[in-house]
């Protein structure tokens, strides 16, 4: 069967979407930076879930790997700026079981990218990437703080699982722990996760807002963009199954009444209009779970549009 890239005349490509590769991180002509990581922290029983992450949203981009200067109508732009600026650095070595090799990587790429002023873009990969990668910000030079935006199906506020601080379902329990990270907004948690009533507790405790998918659904995301401080340094998180799984099967937990795929675009791009993304990731894609790579196709669409909204932000 004849695919739309095929159609279009596109080729095979190493990365994502035929951007041009990052052999130097601290090479200044990259100013949005994507990275692969796929196995963070894995655990025994379930190992490094979601490994295939990076690959599988790369694949899911390949099709229009012959459309870079074409328009993408969920920008009203060309797919990339005319200048140019955004690369992909490939996969960082990721080993399962290897947690803190695995973490120190990830903060150091992202700190090299940070001392020159560019934005990192992780893919992956478990829920865990982004600690190391918002740790990585105590260094920054200038020292501001940041917000974190966090657009997830689950509230990621346990403190261990199976003996472990630094992995599942614990990233913004650890973000709220460092001094640098300044206030948190969560946005489209729903249904029954890992979360205990202490946790929840303690995240309302630290300060968090909570917008629930239930009330994005009936008000739209005015309340999550109205907690954003204008001008603030905001640290996107996403996980790949805050979207509604009629659109994103390729996740572990599928559950009913999920975001929409503009929910999620124009979410993103109100925080690039109010403040400034400084980094940003797509995490808890599960190749395995796809169906038909639908799962990876919605994920290649919005990560294409996220990075033309990072690129052209002021």
């Amino acid at each position: 069967m004849a695919t739309l890239g095929e159609m279009f005349g596109a080729g095979h490509v190493a990365t994502f979407m035929g951007l041009p590769a990052c052999d130097d991180l601290d090479d200044p002509a990259h100013r949005v930076v994507l990275i692969g990581a796929g196995a963070c922290t894995s655990y025994a029983n379930v190992g490094a879930y979601c490994a295939g992450g990076p690959a599988a949203i790369r694949q899911g981009g390949a099709q229009y790997a012959a459309s870079l200067g074409n328009m993408n109508f969920d920008l009203g732009l060309p797919v990339t700026p005319a200048e140019g600026g955004i690369a992909d650095a490939g996969d960082l070595p990721q080993v399962d079981g290897e947690g803190a090799a695995n973490r120190a990587r990830i903060a150091g790429a992202v700190r090299r990218l940070l001392a020159r002023g560019a934005v990192p873009v992780l893919i992956g990969g478990d829920d865990s990437i982004p600690i190391p990668m918002i740790e990585a910000f105590g260094a920054r030079p200038g020292g501001r703080k940041v917000t974190i935006l966090q657009i997830d199906a689950h509230i990621d506020w346990r403190d261990v699982v199976q003996g472990e601080r630094l992995g599942l379902s614990s990233t913004m329990r650890r973000s709220s722990e460092m001094a640098h990270v300044e206030g948190i907004v969560q946005v489209g948690q729903r249904g029954i996760g890992s979360a205990k009533p202490e946790d929840h507790a303690a995240a309302l405790a630290a300060g968090v807002t909570f917008v629930p998918a239930r009330d994005v659904a009936r008000d739209g995301i005015g309340a999550a963009l109205a907690a954003i401080p204008p001008g603030a340094d905001v640290i996107i998180c996403l996980d790949c199954d805050a979207l509604d799984p009629a659109i994103m099967p390729a996740v572990i937990g599928r559950t009913a009444g999920g975001m929409s795929y503009w929910q999620v675009a124009e979410l993103i791009a109100g925080v690039a209009d109010k403040a400034r993304i400084v980094a940003f990731d797509m995490v808890e894609f599960m190749p395995e779970r796809d169906i038909d790579g639908q799962g990876a196709l919605v994920a290649a669409q919005l990560l294409a549009t996220t990075l033309g909204i990072i690129a052209r932000q002021k």
